[in-house]
Protein backbone atom coordinates (compact mmCIF):
# COMPACT_ATOMS: atom_id res chain seq x y z
CA UNK A 1 0.00 0.00 0.00
CA UNK A 2 1.62 3.39 -0.81
CA UNK A 3 2.40 5.69 1.29
CA UNK A 4 -0.52 8.76 1.49
CA UNK A 5 0.74 12.52 -0.01
CA UNK A 6 0.65 14.31 2.89
CA UNK A 7 -2.35 17.05 1.71
CA UNK A 8 -4.89 13.69 1.29
CA UNK A 9 -7.75 14.91 2.54
CA UNK A 10 -7.78 18.21 2.43
CA UNK A 11 -10.20 19.93 -0.59
CA UNK A 12 -9.26 23.11 -2.10
CA UNK A 13 -11.89 24.94 -3.93
CA UNK A 14 -9.80 26.56 -6.91
CA UNK A 15 -11.70 29.79 -8.12
CA UNK A 16 -8.55 30.85 -9.81
CA UNK A 17 -7.11 31.69 -13.54
CA UNK A 18 -4.21 32.42 -15.94
CA UNK A 19 -1.01 31.54 -13.61
CA UNK A 20 -0.21 32.63 -10.25
CA UNK A 21 -3.53 30.99 -8.76
CA UNK A 22 -3.15 27.87 -10.79
CA UNK A 23 0.13 27.37 -10.08
CA UNK A 24 0.17 27.49 -6.29
CA UNK A 25 -3.25 25.28 -6.08
CA UNK A 26 -1.64 22.83 -8.87
CA UNK A 27 1.09 22.30 -6.26
CA UNK A 28 -1.18 21.66 -3.67
CA UNK A 29 -3.12 18.89 -5.69
CA UNK A 30 0.78 17.00 -6.48
CA UNK A 31 0.87 16.67 -3.01
CA UNK A 32 -2.44 15.18 -2.43
CA UNK A 33 -5.33 17.77 -2.31
CA UNK A 34 -8.28 17.28 -3.96
CA UNK A 35 -8.65 20.40 -6.14
CA UNK A 36 -11.76 21.11 -7.74
CA UNK A 37 -11.24 23.90 -10.15
CA UNK A 38 -14.51 25.83 -10.80
CA UNK A 39 -14.34 27.30 -14.20
CA UNK A 40 -16.93 29.42 -16.65
CA UNK A 41 -19.58 27.14 -18.38
CA UNK A 42 -18.16 28.14 -21.90
CA UNK A 43 -14.87 29.61 -22.19
CA UNK A 44 -13.26 28.03 -18.93
CA UNK A 45 -9.70 29.27 -17.92
CA UNK A 46 -8.87 32.24 -19.83
CA UNK A 47 -5.21 30.43 -20.80
CA UNK A 48 -7.73 27.18 -22.38
CA UNK A 49 -7.41 29.84 -25.70
CA UNK A 50 -3.94 30.48 -25.03
CA UNK A 51 -1.47 29.71 -28.08
CA UNK A 52 0.13 28.39 -30.11
CA UNK A 53 1.88 26.19 -28.91
CA UNK A 54 -1.45 23.59 -28.94
CA UNK A 55 -0.69 19.64 -28.13
CA UNK A 56 -3.50 17.61 -29.44
CA UNK A 57 -5.44 20.64 -28.92
CA UNK A 58 -4.56 21.48 -25.01
CA UNK A 59 -2.96 25.39 -24.51
CA UNK A 60 0.39 23.97 -23.76
CA UNK A 61 0.53 27.39 -20.78
CA UNK A 62 -3.23 25.58 -19.35
CA UNK A 63 -1.19 22.47 -19.55
CA UNK A 64 1.84 23.84 -17.55
CA UNK A 65 -0.10 25.10 -13.81
CA UNK A 66 -3.08 22.80 -14.24
CA UNK A 67 -2.89 19.37 -13.56
CA UNK A 68 -3.89 17.23 -10.47
CA UNK A 69 -7.00 19.30 -10.58
CA UNK A 70 -10.69 18.31 -10.98
CA UNK A 71 -13.19 20.43 -13.29
CA UNK A 72 -16.40 21.88 -12.60
CA UNK A 73 -17.95 24.36 -14.86
CA UNK A 74 -19.82 26.99 -13.20
CA UNK A 75 -21.78 30.34 -13.92
CA UNK A 76 -21.54 32.21 -10.84
CA UNK A 77 -23.22 35.10 -12.10
CA UNK A 78 -26.62 32.76 -11.85
CA UNK A 79 -28.11 33.19 -8.59
CA UNK A 80 -28.15 29.07 -8.89
CA UNK A 81 -24.52 29.35 -9.70
CA UNK A 82 -23.98 31.50 -6.61
CA UNK A 83 -25.80 28.84 -4.27
CA UNK A 84 -24.02 25.97 -5.82
CA UNK A 85 -20.70 28.06 -4.85
CA UNK A 86 -22.09 28.20 -0.90
CA UNK A 87 -22.60 24.39 -1.08
CA UNK A 88 -19.13 23.85 -2.23
CA UNK A 89 -17.35 26.40 0.55
CA UNK A 90 -19.22 24.12 3.21
CA UNK A 91 -17.29 21.31 1.82
CA UNK A 92 -14.12 23.14 1.32
CA UNK A 93 -10.97 22.95 3.51
CA UNK A 94 -9.09 25.77 1.31
CA UNK A 95 -10.66 28.69 -1.10
CA UNK A 96 -8.51 30.39 -3.33
CA UNK A 97 -9.43 33.14 -5.79
CA UNK A 98 -7.04 35.68 -7.57
CA UNK A 99 -9.85 37.98 -8.70
CA UNK A 100 -9.21 42.09 -8.38
CA UNK A 101 -10.13 42.48 -4.69
CA UNK A 102 -13.97 43.48 -4.47
CA UNK A 103 -15.19 41.10 -7.02
CA UNK A 104 -16.13 38.13 -4.86
CA UNK A 105 -17.72 40.39 -2.17
CA UNK A 106 -19.52 41.90 -5.17
CA UNK A 107 -20.66 38.15 -5.80
CA UNK A 108 -21.85 37.71 -2.13
CA UNK A 109 -18.81 35.73 -0.91
CA UNK A 110 -16.85 38.45 1.50
CA UNK A 111 -14.29 36.74 4.22
CA UNK A 112 -17.60 37.35 7.17
CA UNK A 113 -19.86 35.20 4.40
CA UNK A 114 -17.08 32.50 3.99
CA UNK A 115 -16.73 32.30 7.72
CA UNK A 116 -20.18 32.15 8.53
CA UNK A 117 -20.87 29.36 6.07
CA UNK A 118 -17.39 27.19 7.09
CA UNK A 119 -15.65 28.41 10.41
CA UNK A 120 -13.07 26.32 9.17
CA UNK A 121 -11.98 27.52 6.09
CA UNK A 122 -9.10 28.91 4.76
CA UNK A 123 -9.73 31.88 2.16
CA UNK A 124 -6.49 32.62 0.74
CA UNK A 125 -7.06 35.80 -2.20
CA UNK A 126 -4.19 36.40 -4.84
CA UNK A 127 -4.10 40.07 -6.45
CA UNK A 128 -1.72 42.68 -7.41
CA UNK A 129 -1.79 44.95 -4.72
CA UNK A 130 -3.43 42.36 -1.89
CA UNK A 131 -7.01 43.36 -0.10
CA UNK A 132 -5.41 46.07 2.32
CA UNK A 133 -3.58 49.28 0.94
CA UNK A 134 -3.62 52.19 -0.41
CA UNK A 135 -3.39 50.57 -4.28
CA UNK A 136 -5.97 47.21 -3.72
CA UNK A 137 -8.08 47.97 -6.48
CA UNK A 138 -5.84 48.79 -9.25
CA UNK A 139 -5.40 45.86 -11.56
CA UNK A 140 -2.30 44.42 -12.01
CA UNK A 141 -0.14 42.15 -14.35
CA UNK A 142 2.70 40.34 -13.72
CA UNK A 143 4.63 42.64 -16.10
CA UNK A 144 2.85 45.99 -13.99
CA UNK A 145 4.21 44.92 -10.82
CA UNK A 146 7.71 43.32 -11.63
CA UNK A 147 8.29 47.23 -13.02
CA UNK A 148 6.56 48.66 -9.92
CA UNK A 149 8.15 47.07 -7.13
CA UNK A 150 12.07 47.30 -8.64
CA UNK A 151 12.68 43.51 -9.92
CA UNK A 152 12.48 45.31 -13.49
CA UNK A 153 14.67 48.26 -12.79
CA UNK A 154 17.79 46.17 -11.35
CA UNK A 155 17.63 43.49 -14.21
CA UNK A 156 19.45 44.59 -17.66
CA UNK A 157 22.53 45.93 -18.49
CA UNK A 158 24.27 48.90 -17.13
CA UNK A 159 24.04 51.15 -20.18
CA UNK A 160 20.55 49.64 -21.20
CA UNK A 161 17.09 50.77 -20.34
CA UNK A 162 14.96 48.27 -17.62
CA UNK A 163 14.36 44.54 -18.79
CA UNK A 164 11.41 42.29 -17.30
CA UNK A 165 12.64 38.58 -16.00
CA UNK A 166 12.29 35.88 -18.78
CA UNK A 167 9.85 34.35 -16.72
CA UNK A 168 6.58 35.45 -14.78
CA UNK A 169 8.24 36.15 -11.89
CA UNK A 170 5.86 38.03 -9.77
CA UNK A 171 2.99 35.69 -10.76
CA UNK A 172 4.85 32.45 -9.92
CA UNK A 173 6.59 33.94 -6.47
CA UNK A 174 2.82 34.81 -5.61
CA UNK A 175 1.59 31.40 -5.95
CA UNK A 176 4.84 30.16 -3.87
CA UNK A 177 3.64 32.42 -1.41
CA UNK A 178 0.25 31.36 -1.61
CA UNK A 179 1.02 27.68 -0.95
CA UNK A 180 3.14 28.63 2.16
CA UNK A 181 0.69 30.44 3.55
CA UNK A 182 -2.03 27.99 2.72
CA UNK A 183 0.05 25.39 4.71
CA UNK A 184 0.68 27.62 7.79
CA UNK A 185 -2.81 28.23 8.01
CA UNK A 186 -4.12 24.53 7.66
CA UNK A 187 -1.33 24.17 10.73
CA UNK A 188 -2.40 26.78 12.72
CA UNK A 189 -6.14 25.43 12.13
CA UNK A 190 -4.96 22.10 13.31
CA UNK A 191 -4.45 23.93 16.94
CA UNK A 192 -7.53 26.25 17.16
CA UNK A 193 -9.75 24.44 14.76
CA UNK A 194 -10.45 27.72 12.89
CA UNK A 195 -9.50 29.17 9.10
CA UNK A 196 -7.48 31.79 8.62
CA UNK A 197 -7.41 34.21 6.00
CA UNK A 198 -4.30 34.55 3.62
CA UNK A 199 -3.90 37.97 1.33
CA UNK A 200 -1.27 37.35 -1.04
CA UNK A 201 0.07 40.40 -3.74
CA UNK A 202 2.44 40.29 -6.09
CA UNK A 203 3.79 43.00 -5.49
CA UNK A 204 4.61 41.95 -1.73
CA UNK A 205 6.33 39.02 -2.98
CA UNK A 206 8.75 40.91 -5.41
CA UNK A 207 9.83 43.09 -2.34
CA UNK A 208 10.48 40.30 -0.42
CA UNK A 209 12.54 39.15 -3.14
CA UNK A 210 14.90 42.26 -3.12
CA UNK A 211 16.12 40.69 0.17
CA UNK A 212 20.20 41.93 -0.10
CA UNK A 213 19.11 44.95 -2.70
CA UNK A 214 16.64 46.07 -0.44
CA UNK A 215 19.08 46.23 2.77
CA UNK A 216 21.40 47.88 0.47
CA UNK A 217 18.94 50.61 -0.13
CA UNK A 218 17.23 50.78 3.43
CA UNK A 219 20.42 50.80 5.62
CA UNK A 220 23.45 50.96 3.71
CA UNK A 221 21.65 54.27 1.50
CA UNK A 222 23.09 52.50 -1.51
CA UNK A 223 20.57 52.48 -4.18
CA UNK A 224 20.54 49.37 -6.52
CA UNK A 225 21.22 49.60 -10.13
CA UNK A 226 21.63 47.04 -13.27
CA UNK A 227 24.71 45.41 -13.40
CA UNK A 228 23.70 42.54 -16.39
CA UNK A 229 24.55 39.35 -15.63
CA UNK A 230 26.95 40.24 -12.17
CA UNK A 231 26.62 40.51 -8.65
CA UNK A 232 26.21 44.06 -6.82
CA UNK A 233 28.70 42.49 -4.11
CA UNK A 234 30.81 39.65 -5.97
CA UNK A 235 33.40 39.74 -7.93
CA UNK A 236 33.67 37.94 -10.15
CA UNK A 237 30.32 36.10 -9.94
CA UNK A 238 28.72 36.51 -13.41
CA UNK A 239 28.47 35.11 -17.43
CA UNK A 240 31.59 35.34 -19.78
CA UNK A 241 31.88 34.81 -23.50
CA UNK A 242 34.06 31.87 -24.29
CA UNK A 243 35.51 30.66 -27.68
CA UNK A 244 31.87 29.22 -28.41
CA UNK A 245 29.66 29.80 -25.78
CA UNK A 246 29.07 31.63 -22.76
CA UNK A 247 30.05 30.46 -19.07
CA UNK A 248 28.73 31.37 -15.18
CA UNK A 249 31.21 31.45 -12.46
CA UNK A 250 31.04 32.07 -8.97
CA UNK A 251 33.87 32.68 -6.77
CA UNK A 252 32.41 33.59 -3.77
CA UNK A 253 35.48 33.64 -1.53
CA UNK A 254 38.94 34.63 -1.55
CA UNK A 255 39.96 30.48 -1.28
CA UNK A 256 37.69 30.15 -4.61
CA UNK A 257 39.83 33.25 -6.38
CA UNK A 258 43.07 31.43 -6.14
CA UNK A 259 41.73 28.25 -7.31
CA UNK A 260 40.39 29.96 -9.89
CA UNK A 261 43.19 31.94 -10.96
CA UNK A 262 45.15 28.45 -11.11
CA UNK A 263 42.38 26.78 -13.17
CA UNK A 264 42.83 30.00 -15.62
CA UNK A 265 46.71 29.36 -15.67
CA UNK A 266 47.01 33.17 -14.34
CA UNK A 267 49.16 32.71 -11.09
CA UNK A 268 49.79 36.46 -11.47
CA UNK A 269 46.14 37.54 -10.64
CA UNK A 270 46.07 35.50 -7.92
CA UNK A 271 49.02 37.20 -6.59
CA UNK A 272 48.28 40.97 -7.16
CA UNK A 273 47.53 42.30 -3.90
CA UNK A 274 44.90 44.73 -6.45
CA UNK A 275 42.54 41.43 -6.27
CA UNK A 276 43.58 39.58 -3.26
CA UNK A 277 40.11 40.30 -1.27
CA UNK A 278 36.62 40.14 -2.43
CA UNK A 279 35.75 44.11 -1.23
CA UNK A 280 39.03 44.77 -3.44
CA UNK A 281 37.95 42.92 -6.15
CA UNK A 282 34.62 44.51 -6.39
CA UNK A 283 36.47 48.21 -6.43
CA UNK A 284 38.09 47.16 -9.15
CA UNK A 285 34.92 45.48 -11.01
CA UNK A 286 35.70 46.92 -14.63
CA UNK A 287 39.53 46.36 -14.41
CA UNK A 288 39.31 42.69 -13.50
CA UNK A 289 36.65 41.94 -15.66
CA UNK A 290 37.80 43.15 -18.87
CA UNK A 291 41.04 41.06 -17.98
CA UNK A 292 38.81 37.81 -16.84
CA UNK A 293 36.88 38.58 -20.17
CA UNK A 294 39.91 38.11 -22.21
CA UNK A 295 41.13 35.08 -20.68
CA UNK A 296 37.89 33.82 -20.55
CA UNK A 297 37.24 34.35 -24.57
CA UNK A 298 40.32 32.27 -25.76
CA UNK A 299 39.06 29.27 -24.82
CA UNK A 300 35.78 26.85 -25.99
CA UNK A 301 33.16 26.58 -23.19
CA UNK A 302 33.91 22.49 -22.61
CA UNK A 303 37.91 23.76 -21.89
CA UNK A 304 36.62 25.70 -19.09
CA UNK A 305 33.84 23.85 -17.72
CA UNK A 306 36.23 20.77 -16.96
CA UNK A 307 39.28 23.39 -15.61
CA UNK A 308 36.93 25.12 -13.05
CA UNK A 309 35.41 21.83 -12.17
CA UNK A 310 38.38 20.39 -11.58
CA UNK A 311 39.63 22.69 -9.41
CA UNK A 312 36.20 23.10 -7.70
CA UNK A 313 34.76 26.48 -8.53
CA UNK A 314 31.37 26.50 -8.94
CA UNK A 315 31.04 26.83 -13.22
CA UNK A 316 27.71 26.07 -15.23
CA UNK A 317 27.74 26.15 -19.29
CA UNK A 318 24.81 28.75 -20.13
CA UNK A 319 22.08 26.39 -21.29
CA UNK A 320 19.10 27.17 -24.14
CA UNK A 321 15.78 25.18 -22.07
CA UNK A 322 15.86 22.68 -24.54
CA UNK A 323 19.25 21.42 -23.71
CA UNK A 324 18.38 22.18 -19.86
CA UNK A 325 15.28 19.91 -19.89
CA UNK A 326 17.26 17.17 -21.84
CA UNK A 327 19.15 17.39 -18.88
CA UNK A 328 16.98 17.20 -16.36
CA UNK A 329 14.77 14.48 -18.39
CA UNK A 330 18.05 11.88 -18.04
CA UNK A 331 18.69 12.65 -14.43
CA UNK A 332 17.12 10.64 -11.30
CA UNK A 333 14.93 13.83 -9.91
CA UNK A 334 11.81 13.48 -11.76
CA UNK A 335 11.77 17.41 -13.21
CA UNK A 336 10.70 15.83 -16.52
CA UNK A 337 7.71 13.35 -15.80
CA UNK A 338 4.88 11.76 -17.87
CA UNK A 339 1.34 12.03 -17.34
CA UNK A 340 -0.85 10.07 -19.27
CA UNK A 341 -4.22 12.05 -20.66
CA UNK A 342 -7.18 9.97 -21.62
CA UNK A 343 -7.34 12.50 -25.38
CA UNK A 344 -3.86 13.55 -25.25
CA UNK A 345 -1.83 10.15 -24.56
CA UNK A 346 1.11 10.78 -23.10
CA UNK A 347 2.03 14.45 -21.61
CA UNK A 348 6.07 15.02 -20.79
CA UNK A 349 5.62 17.60 -18.16
CA UNK A 350 7.72 19.69 -15.72
CA UNK A 351 7.57 18.12 -12.53
CA UNK A 352 7.54 19.23 -8.87
CA UNK A 353 10.32 20.81 -7.65
CA UNK A 354 9.14 19.58 -3.74
CA UNK A 355 10.56 16.69 -2.52
CA UNK A 356 9.53 14.53 -0.41
CA UNK A 357 10.99 10.95 0.86
CA UNK A 358 7.96 9.35 1.41
CA UNK A 359 6.29 10.89 -2.13
CA UNK A 360 9.49 10.05 -4.31
CA UNK A 361 11.30 11.44 -7.15
CA UNK A 362 8.47 10.03 -9.62
CA UNK A 363 5.18 10.31 -8.06
CA UNK A 364 2.64 10.02 -10.48
CA UNK A 365 0.28 12.72 -11.57
CA UNK A 366 -3.74 13.48 -12.55
CA UNK A 367 -3.81 14.52 -16.17
CA UNK A 368 -5.09 18.53 -16.71
CA UNK A 369 -8.56 17.96 -16.61
CA UNK A 370 -10.91 19.05 -20.04
CA UNK A 371 -13.40 21.56 -18.93
CA UNK A 372 -16.19 20.51 -16.64
CA UNK A 373 -14.85 16.67 -17.09
CA UNK A 374 -16.20 16.11 -12.89
CA UNK A 375 -18.92 18.64 -12.72
CA UNK A 376 -21.02 16.08 -11.75
CA UNK A 377 -18.96 13.96 -9.85
CA UNK A 378 -17.71 17.22 -7.59
CA UNK A 379 -21.11 18.17 -6.82
CA UNK A 380 -21.76 14.80 -5.71
CA UNK A 381 -19.15 14.73 -3.15
CA UNK A 382 -20.73 18.22 -2.30
CA UNK A 383 -24.11 16.71 -1.36
CA UNK A 384 -25.97 17.31 -4.55
CA UNK A 385 -28.74 15.17 -5.69
CA UNK A 386 -28.81 14.19 -9.10
CA UNK A 387 -32.13 15.59 -10.00
CA UNK A 388 -30.20 19.20 -8.48
CA UNK A 389 -27.61 18.63 -11.28
CA UNK A 390 -29.99 17.85 -13.80
CA UNK A 391 -31.19 21.19 -13.24
CA UNK A 392 -28.41 23.14 -12.80
CA UNK A 393 -26.96 21.32 -15.99
CA UNK A 394 -30.38 22.34 -17.88
CA UNK A 395 -30.31 25.87 -16.73
CA UNK A 396 -26.78 26.11 -18.59
CA UNK A 397 -25.40 27.12 -14.90
CA UNK A 398 -22.95 24.25 -15.19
Amino acid sequence: MSTPRPLEGVVVLDLTRILAGPYATQKLGDMGATVWKVEHPKRGDDTRGWGPPFYEGISTYFMAVNRSKRSLTLDLKADAGKAALARLIERADVVVENFRPGTLERLGFDWARIQALNPRAIYCSISGYGHVGKHRERPSYDVIAQGEWGAQFVTGEPDGGPMKFGLSIADLTAGQHAVEGILLALLQRGRTGKGDRVDISLGDGLLALLTYQGQMQLTGGVAPQRLGNAHPSIVPYQAFATADGWVNVGVANDTLWTRFCEALERPSLAANPDFASNRQRVERRVELVALLSEVLAAKPTAHWVAALREAGVPVGEIRDVPAALEDARTDARGMVCQVEHPEAGTLTMVGNAVKLESVGMHPSYAPPPRLGEHSREILEAAGFRGEEIDALQAAGVI
